[in-house]
């Protein structure tokens, strides 16, 4: 059951961080790309409150509906922001509106985890806004995919938070998605093996996009750094880039032809260059062919034009993505990518 939630005590400090008055300087964000240890959330545990939030895209009734059905049948509580239901263009409410809701679901010592609603656009207005103190000050689990790359990306810089890369609360769950949130945020791991989605191998006899690809063999070891292509590309060379150099560099995409895809992709290799990761794991590209009749090239082509070059294991379709069935990611946590038996292995929890 929802709860209703008041945090008008927070005014002043929710203020001042919507103004941009407590984020991180430049300077000391790069100091602390090479110095910030990273901090680890409290597991979920049966009847833990959640909180939900639109961080990015506007939601409606029904969304919100579904959410804390899904919420409520993993045995955990809900809480809506105060903000929820706020339109503000194609967003969730304004900057300040989705910032007070953020920062407030991390300071509520009575909300354990925070699961974004959707992905959308409009996440990285936040991050110059952000008070990375606060958040680093009170870990805890934040869930989403898609546009929620942004903050994963930001909040691992510049509070060294680990976060996961996971279904929006609004998703359709699958018994495989499930199984795998589970297994890294409530009964974790020293050492965790994930199997690719039998479903999504079955779907592949007709989607050839959801087929596992092995570009170059190997197994890589390194930090998971990544998420969605066009938000991993918009943030190349800002304060809040993902650096993966010697990581295991993971990336998705819907709805872009292959021609945006190379785009981005180029992008990525002109400002660090694939070569510096230790492996590059490309999930289900949903929807990324060209139009039928056009001149272009195919999704395969578009990026071996960028993974036949390395010299490191580098794989495609893996059970990630804008799917259904798809795996838990924790962001930055160290991993073992082998290619020859199709899974991703975590090598430490991801809560404690």
């Amino acid at each position: 059951m929802t709860e209703s939630f008041s945090r008008r005590q927070f005014g002043n400090l929710l203020a001042a961080a919507a103004l941009g008055t407590t984020g991180l300087p430049a300077a000391a964000a790069a100091h602390r790309k090479k110095s910030m240890h990273l901090i680890k959330p409290r597991r979920l545990q049966p009847g833990d409150l959640v909180g939900i939030v639109a961080p990015g895209g506007h939601t409606s009734d029904g969304a919100l509906a579904k959410a804390v059905a899904n919420i409520e049948s993993l045995g955990l509580r809900v809480r809506l922001g105060d903000n929820i239901n706020y339109v503000y263009g194609n967003y969730g409410g304004t900057v300040a509106q989705r910032l007070e809701d953020l920062h407030g679901m991390f300071l509520d010592p009575e909300i354990k985890a925070v699961w974004a609603i959707r992905g959308g656009s409009g996440c990285i207005s936040l991050l110059e806004h952000i008070d990375y103190q606060l958040i680093r000050a009170n870990p805890k689990i934040l869930i989403g995919y898609s546009d929620i790359t942004a903050l994963h990306l930001a909040l691992l810089r510049h509070s060294g938070l680990v976060t996961f890369h996971g279904p929006v609360a609004s998703s359709t769950f699958s018994e495989y998605s499930v199984s795998q949130l589970q297994n890294v945020l409530m009964t974790p791991h020293d050492s965790y093996t994930i199997a690719m989605s039998t479903d999504n191998a079955q779907k592949a006899l007709e989607q050839p996009n959801y087929a596992i690809r092995t570009v170059h063999e190997g197994i890589a070891t390194g930090r998971l750094i990544g998420g969605n292509l066009s938000l991993v590309a918009a943030l190349a060379g800002t304060p809040y880039a993902a650096d993966f150099h010697d990581a295991i560099l993971y990336l998705e995409e819907v709805n872009e032809e292959p021609y945006r895809v190379d785009r981005m992709m180029t992008q990525l290799q002109l400002s660090q260059g694939f070569r510096h990761a230790a492996a590059v794991m490309l999930g289900i590209f949903e929807n990324c062919e060209a139009t039928d009749g056009e001149s272009a090239l195919t999704l395969d082509e578009t990026v071996d034009q960028h993974l036949l070059p390395l010299t490191r294991p580098a794989v495609a379709g893996y059970s990630f993505g804008h799917i259904r069935n798809q795996f838990t990611i924790p962001v930055g946590l160290r991993a073992r990518l082998d290619s020859g038996q199709q899974t991703l292995t975590l090598l430490e929890p991801a809560v404690i």
